[in-house]
């Protein structure tokens, strides 16, 4: 990388990046080589060892639903700890949280990565409980939890728990940055993405209050951070993100603001993305190395078969989908407009459903449109192809392609022709 753009992107001790997306990478295209790295001397499975187990809170009263990705071996990995954030309502309904597309970098650099789900989160143990308007409070509250992640990392023999990265995405980077404030064995730095709580209702200042905390966690912080905000963060916006840099950094705490432009139709969602990768990437990728954690590929992952399209319509032709009737037709060209990644099911039964964004919403769509489905559901669109065929197998040859009435349901869009549509995340 030539200096001009280290120059650039390597953070300072207190520091804001403002750039559109991909900035950093079309300046090195214009003319600054970026890193080669060796071809990558192991695979593995696209699901990366995928497994899910339970692992126990600190007081050993309860026990958070964890999923871990890793290298195939034994290890030490360095590992990433994943927070993830609070969906509306009640919090034993929200799904397990994955984060594959970010997972999918950090294993492909050798890491083990940990996304643990807190207490009373979807299939963990407890009750969640927060501490109203006082924001510090509650960030704290959820430490708790990811703390009890990393006493288990260090019992673990595949885990190098002297090279640690704790990362989250909204209450869960709330929870990050509140965590920062304990020194830790083991951890060097915290990713913060669109970090913070939102309290709508009552008589909750949370924007004033969420300062607050930003500004106890500054003062008492042990370690470097990144923090990403987007320009139409229907959250915590630039103005609002520029407000918890100063207050945090008032003191001297080391942090970097990458305050990047719009995302699609909410960047609050960006790191949930496939598209996001790039906007996020580039800028970890450095603060990594400053903080001595690996950043080289040393593993490729299997992609799964892509389905493949057919001939049966054109992508647009809305009166082509079989089975559907008004609400149905209506729903798809809904979809329609939504960005990839995405993908539609139909059933012969009248049933439909669409997903798009965040962890793969193949499989979510076909559990979505099963849960009001009598028959099989299918794929009938991914992206912005058709993959229906009218015999059956031709065009849905990948596992995922079909779901029975066994499905279990996963939050999308869907319905039947005498049902009402069902909304989740």
């Amino acid at each position: 990388m030539s200096s001009a753009l280290r120059s650039l992107c390597l953070p300072s001790a207190v520091s804001v990046t403002r750039f559109t997306a991909g900035a950093c990478l079309a300046l090195a295209a214009a003319g600054a080589s970026l890193p080669t790295w060796a071809a990558p001397a192991a695979t593995v499975g696209s699901r990366m060892n995928e497994r899910v187990l339970m692992m126990p809170t600190a007081d050993g009263r309860d026990e958070l639903q964890t999923t871990i990705f890793k290298p195939d071996g034994n290890g030490p990995f360095p590992v990433l700890i994943m927070n993830h954030g609070k969906d509306v309502g009640d919090t034993r309904r929200q799904k397990r949280d994955r984060f594959l597309h970010l997972s999918r970098e950090f294993v492909k650099r050798g890491y083990a990565v940990v996304v643990p789900m807190r207490r009373g989160f979807a299939g963990s143990s407890g009750s969640y409980w927060d501490y109203g308007c006082n924001m510090s409070g509650n960030g704290q509250l959820q430490a708790n939890d990811v703390q009890a992640s990393i006493d288990f990392l260090q019992t673990q023999p595949w885990a190098d728990s002297g090279r640690i990265v704790v990362a989250g995405q909204s209450y869960g980077g709330l929870a990050t940055l509140a965590l920062g404030t304990r020194k830790i064995d083991g951890v060097r730095g915290l990713i913060n993405f669109s970090g913070g709580l939102r309290a709508d209702g009552g008589s909750c200042q949370w924007q004033s209050a969420l300062v607050q905390a930003f500004s106890d966690y500054g003062q008492r912080t042990a370690y470097p951070s990144l923090w990403f905000y987007g320009e139409n963060d229907s959250y915590f916006n630039h103005e609002l993100a520029n407000r918890f840099l100063n207050a945090y950094t008032r003191n001297g705490a080391n942090a970097q603001l990458v305050a990047y432009g719009r995302f699609k139709k909410d960047a609050h969602g960006m790191v949930g993305s496939r598209d996001g990768v790039k906007i996020w990437w580039p800028e970890t990728e450095r603060f990594l190395r400053k903080i001595g954690m690996p950043t080289e590929q040393v593993v490729a992952i299997t992609e799964e078969a892509a389905m493949a399209p057919t001939d049966f319509a054109a992508v647009d032709d809305i009166n082509a989908i079989p089975f559907l009737r008004d609400r149905g037709r209506a729903a798809y060209r809904e979809y329609l407009a939504r960005s990839a990644p995405k993908a539609f099911a139909i059933s012969a039964s009248g049933a439909w459903s669409w997903a798009e964004e965040g962890d793969d919403p193949v499989e979510r769509v076909l559990a979505a449109c099963q849960k009001n489905s009598r028959e099989p559901c299918k794929l009938y669109a991914v992206d912005d192809a058709v993959v229906w065929a009218e015999q059956p197998g031709v065009g849905q040859s990948p596992a995922l392609a079909t779901a029975g009435p066994a499905a279990v349901s996963s939050p999308s869009a869907g319905g039947t022709e005498s049902g009402s549509a069902n909304r989740g995340r």
